[in-house]
């Protein structure tokens, strides 16, 4: 065990030496004697670490001068060289700094702009596909959807009677029937490049852009001629961006479906002149009363004046207006003029001309439309038209129809002349204030006169058409119908009827009913025909017992009564039922035609506007009464001897060819064979006369507009009158011929009947 020591004292020899050499050591080399510690603390161990010598450096070491490894100032190169390179690595942060915030943004507003383009690319591109999807049909069907021509009707002989201008006045005419001044004027003005452009003109529109942008407001459009068609027709008028981009984008594929002229033959068929006057032709007559003539159109004939004025509206068809704006439409004219002049159109000779014309006080005609000529007749027209086209009237202003009818404008003057000068002759003592005519042609159903009443100017009731409009109750007019009936049924004219008292018994709890004659007298046994020639009632009455309503009435029906109001009943033979003139001149022109019922028409053709036959009317007749029965109707109509009685000798009826008066003095000159009949409704409301000859059938309506009875005037004097001069008018000129003979079927033989014996008509 070892022994404790004192601190401080050396445990042998040793220690006390080498801790004496130490501390002279350390006494020697600092100046201090470090502390003394135990042996085996972390202290002593550190300083003994001291004490272990380096290891040996591999190798040889030379005690001789060695040179230096770099040239001298190496070390400044190096710094210079370090410092060169951090200034090259700094400029290229600063670059790649400044790259990363301008490149990119550059970049990135490339992209945009390229982006922007592509939108714009492929915005344009769906644009132009959109607007010829769009519009691509119309293209090809351009000429089909213009504006079509006013709807116009014209007289047997060829004559205006109607042009629809509710709707604007249009007439096309070849671009050949159009003056070559006008062309001209539209082109200097218009469109100076017209024949060489591709439909659009780059140059126009950008001084247009300019001259709008100078001025501050639109001063020019830069609109070709194509381009305007483009808008009047396809696009529309709209005066936006949108719709200019949409011509200049269609008018290279007019340009390639169409030739030039024919778009300027549309283009000048089509455009709006101002007053209502579309294309050329309606221009010329609007301005200048410039109608076609046998060799020219109205559009041929224009002068160089005449054209430069009408070429300068259409650009601003209000403010440049002759009529409206005179001398603004001048100042335009001066400016078409000059450019026609500095195109080489005309000379300056013809341009001082042309400016002293127009300056002239009667340089304007204005050329007048008369729609009323035959008014009622071209509403009935219009009616007919619609039908045959499958529209309604009001859509027929512009259907680009050309209507012939069957009006003979002369007779249907001298009909209407006759009415009025018979009423004004019956107004004041028979309170007879109007009346009505309808003259057809029973062979072909032509209606060769149709007056509606004698006043159609009258603002109250001038347009109101009685002949095809109005219902009135025909009189004894209607009772041929029932003795056709009773006729083809085997009942002969010459069989015998009492004419006396009688009272029918009605259904369905109505009062029982007692017809009387017109004299209020009772005239015993007659024959039939003695009493429809003379109108008896009874007679009638007992006739349509004999042959029921029904059947009366369907035949009547067939023979051309399409409409009526009313109840059928036995009082239908007096005439209680209302029909229409026009209906019931076509059923006694069943009568003329022997039994054949040709259904009447205003209407011969239906032409386009370019002359093509759309419809010929020709109507075909069907038998609706057997020609057995036709023909006896006719034999007791013409029979005047049998109507003496009633009528006396020289009435109405007979188509004598000197006065009423030389006739009844036994000179009535050549009698025209005619079959008529006369009606007359209760308390004088209405007075009819119906009759034909060989070649017409006329029938006529006397009475007052408000349905109020007249005076004490029966149809042989009311309508009577006016039915004669009709009728002498039609048969001018026209052989005098008998009505056809009988039928084989039929024989004449007299027959023992109750109260008389009778030589007359029988169906064998």
């Amino acid at each position: 065990m070892q022994t404790e020591k004192n601190i401080g004292e050396p445990s042998s020899k040793s220690e006390e030496a080498s801790e004496i050499v130490l501390t002279e050591g350390e006494r020697t080399t600092q100046g201090r004697i470090p502390a003394k510690m135990p042996t085996h603390t972390q202290a002593a161990v550190a300083q003994r670490l001291n004490d272990i010598p380096e290891h040996a450096v591999p190798g040889y070491f030379y005690a001789v001068p060695h040179h230096l490894a770099q040239k001298t100032g190496w070390r400044t190169r190096r710094h210079i060289k370090r410092r060169n390179l951090r200034q090259t690595f700094t400029a290229i942060a600063t670059t790649e700094r400044i790259s990363t915030h301008t490149l990119i943004p550059l970049a990135a507003s490339v992209l945009s702009v390229f982006l922007a383009g592509m939108l714009i690319f492929v915005t344009v591109i769906g644009f132009v596909n959109a607007t010829q999807q769009k519009f691509g049909t119309r293209i090809v069907t351009l000429q089909d959807i213009l504006p079509k021509d006013s709807t116009r009707i014209y007289d047997a002989n060829g004559d205006l009677i109607y042009e629809a201008i509710d709707d604007g006045m249009q007439v096309s005419e070849p671009l050949d029937k159009i003056s070559p001044q006008l062309i001209h004027a539209e082109i200097s003005i218009e469109d100076q490049y017209f024949y060489k452009n591709p439909g659009y003109d780059i140059s126009g529109i950008v001084r247009a852009a300019i001259s709008n942008l100078s001025s501050k407001k639109v001063v020019a459009g830069g609109s070709t001629i194509t381009q305007q068609l483009i808008k009047n027709a396809i696009v529309g008028n709209h005066t936006t961006m949108l719709r200019k981009l949409q011509e200049i984008i269609l008018a290279p594929e007019i340009s390639r479906y169409y030739t030039k002229d024919q778009i300027l033959g549309m283009y000048l068929n089509t455009t709006y002149y101002g007053e209502q006057a579309y294309g050329a032709e309606a221009a010329a007559f609007k301005y200048y009363d410039l109608k076609d003539t046998p060799t020219q159109t109205g559009a041929e004939q224009l002068d160089i004046a005449q054209a430069a004025m009408l070429a300068g509206i259409p650009s601003s068809p209000i403010a440049r207006d002759p009529f409206l704006h005179p001398k603004a439409a001048a100042t335009r004219m001066e400016e078409v003029l000059q450019q026609m002049y500095a195109q080489g159109y005309i000379t300056a000779q013809e341009r001082a001309h042309a400016i002293e014309e127009a300056q002239n006080p009667g340089f304007f005609k204005p050329g007048i439309i008369n729609n009323r000529l035959a008014p009622h007749f071209v509403n009935y027209t219009l009616r007919e038209l619609a039908n045959d086209l499958h529209l309604k009237v009001t859509d027929l202003s512009r259907t680009g129809t050309v209507v012939s009818t069957t009006l003979d404008l002369a007779l249907q003057n001298r009909a209407l002349q006759s009415a009025q000068k018979h009423i004004a002759e019956m107004s004041s003592l028979h309170h007879m204030s109007d009346a009505a005519v309808v003259v057809l042609n029973q062979h072909t159903g032509d209606i060769l006169t149709l007056v509606g009443n004698i006043d159609p100017n009258n603002p109250r009731y001038g347009d109101f058409d009685v002949a095809s409009q109005g219902y009135r109750q025909p009189g004894s007019s209607f009772k041929p119908y029932i003795y056709a009936t009773a006729f083809q049924d085997g009942t002969s004219p010459g069989a015998t009827v009492m004419d006396g008292p009688l009272t029918v018994q009605m259904c369905c709890g109505l009062p029982s009913y007692s017809p009387h004659n017109y004299d209020q007298m009772y005239h015993g046994w007659v024959t039939y025909r003695y009493a429809l020639q003379n109108s008896f009632n009874i007679p009638a009455v007992k006739l349509l017992m004999q042959t029921g309503v029904d059947k009366a009435l369907a035949v009547a029906q067939k023979m051309g009564i399409t409409h009526y109001e009313g109840i059928p009943n036995y009082t239908m033979v007096l005439g209680s039922l209302s029909v229409r003139l026009i209906d019931n001149t076509a059923g006694y022109a069943t009568f003329a035609n022997g039994g054949i019922h040709i259904q009447p028409h205003a209407i011969n053709t239906i032409k386009d506007q370019d002359g093509n036959i759309i419809l010929k009317v020709a109507p075909k007749g069907v038998r609706v009464l057997s020609k057995e029965a036709a023909f006896m109707i006719t034999d007791v109509l013409s029979d005047n001897d049998s109507r003496t009685f009633e009528f006396g000798k020289c009435s109405s009826l007979v188509l004598y060819t000197n006065t009423m008066n030389q006739c009844y003095a036994s000179y009535p000159g050549p009698i025209r064979v005619s079959a008529a009949k006369t009606g007359t409704s209760n308390d004088f409301r209405d007075n009819w006369t119906m009759g034909y000859t060989t070649d017409y059938t006329v029938g006529v309506w006397a009475g007052n507009n408000d349905n109020s009875p007249m005076v004490n005037v029966t149809g042989v004097d009311g309508a009577g009158p006016i039915w004669h001069d009709t009728m002498m008018a039609v048969e001018q000129g026209h052989p005098i011929r008998s009505f056809p003979a009988p039928p084989q079927d039929l024989i004449k033989k007299s027959v023992a009947y109750p109260g008389k014996t009778t030589t007359d008509w029988h169906i064998k």
